[in-house]
């Protein structure tokens, strides 16, 4: 196991067990979640007094921003893209604008929605000039919540099903970068569901109401879509393979999981019920760069029954180093299906494209 790894293992332990170590280890840190939310809250009064007075500067194009209140693990990478083809169909030309944390986002961006530019700039005023400079006029932000230096027309914060837990606990001691009551500050608040139960969707939903009563709720299901076979992508080994496959695929058929993502529990749990045998998951990090041992690793746990699988998050990582003789690498995408509230996802892309055509007259 790697440090890597092991740092990741320790802090989901930390974060979502219920043992006493982990218990211990959440007490002892309290006083640092006590600092890091009165910097936050201070931080923020900051920001809500420069938009109360108007102080803050326009944004080169207007933009919605996708973010969420946690650390990773929502899905905003597909639901961000979901939105750029919204507004595409809506007439746009929309960006896609993002710090470019890793070198795995920016890529799943470009074949999620091909055509669309992709601007990586952690400072997202200046992705925003770029993107204009690139013609386009509107732009989607991903993970822009607490990036509150540039003003958007709409804030669409995520909140996943998969990974809630009744204690919102602040970082260090919990994965929350800002309370649930920082969601008073969005324009709609969108519940993401991979395999949660009903009764965990509820509690969310419950937990967002009481938090912030006015702000509207929808529901996205991010559901596994195609098995393609991951040499597509970009030509790599195995390209004469080039298979597709539905889910019903996966049924009955051995697998080792391969995932690199803040929420490799979900992903697993999506394959099994699709049907899938997983004998092995390879969980590494989020954003993990995979290196030649770790090949070495999955490949291993391969053999001519078992199928290695991944997401498209790591297959863009994966295939440039997948060996010729390993294994064929599948990988599978997630889809984006609206399960409830389409009517205020409509009108979030609405105001975009509203705010669009009145800072550019000649737009159709």
């Amino acid at each position: 196991m790697s440090l890597g790894t092991g740092r990741r293992a320790f802090i989901s332990y930390v974060w979502n067990s219920d043992a006493v170590g982990a218990r211990l280890v959440r007490g002892a840190v309290t006083p640092l979640n006590w600092l890091f939310g009165a910097i936050v809250a201070r931080r923020n009064a900051g920001f809500d007094a420069r938009v109360r007075e108007g102080a803050m500067p326009v944004a080169a194009l207007p933009a919605m921003s996708v973010g969420n209140l946690t650390v990773g693990g929502t899905g905003k990478t597909p639901v961000a893209s979901w939105f750029v083809s919204r507004l595409k169909a809506g007439g746009a030309t929309p960006a896609l604008v993002l710090r470019g944390y890793g070198d795995d986002e920016w890529r799943v961006h470009g074949l999620l929605t091909p055509g669309v530019p992709v601007v990586v700039a952690p400072e997202r005023a200046v992705g925003l000039v770029i993107a204009r400079s690139m013609q386009c006029d509107c732009a989607v932000l991903d993970d822009a919540f607490q990036h509150r230096q540039v003003s958007r027309v709409v804030d669409v914060v995520l909140v996943s099903a998969d990974a809630w837990h009744e204690s919102v606990r602040l970082l260090p001691g919990g994965p929350y970068r800002e309370p649930l009551g920082s969601l008073n500050r969005a324009s709609v608040a969108v519940i993401t569901v991979k395999a949660a139960p009903t009764e965990r969707v509820q509690a969310v939903r419950a937990a967002i109401r009481a938090a912030a009563p006015d702000v509207p709720i929808a529901q996205l299901r991010l559901a596994p879509d195609t098995i393609r076979l991951a040499a597509t992508i970009s030509g790599g080994p195995g390209g004469p393979r080039s298979l597709q496959h539905d889910l019903t695929w996966l049924r009955g058929r051995k697998l080792v999981l391969v995932s690199a993502i803040a929420d490799p529990d979900a992903f697993r749990r999506q394959m099994e019920a699709a049907g899938a045998v997983v004998e092995h998951h390879a969980a590494y990090p989020d954003h993990h760069d995979f290196v030649a041992r770790d090949l070495a690793d999955i490949v291993a746990r391969s053999h001519s029954s078992v199928e290695v699988l991944c997401t498209l998050k790591d297959a863009v990582k994966l295939v440039p180093l997948w060996p010729r003789a390993g294994a064929a690498l599948w990988y599978v995408s997630q889809t984006v299906v609206v399960e409830q509230g389409a009517e205020i996802l409509d009108q979030a892309v609405a105001r975009v494209l509203a705010a669009r055509r009145a800072t550019t007259p000649t737009a159709g």
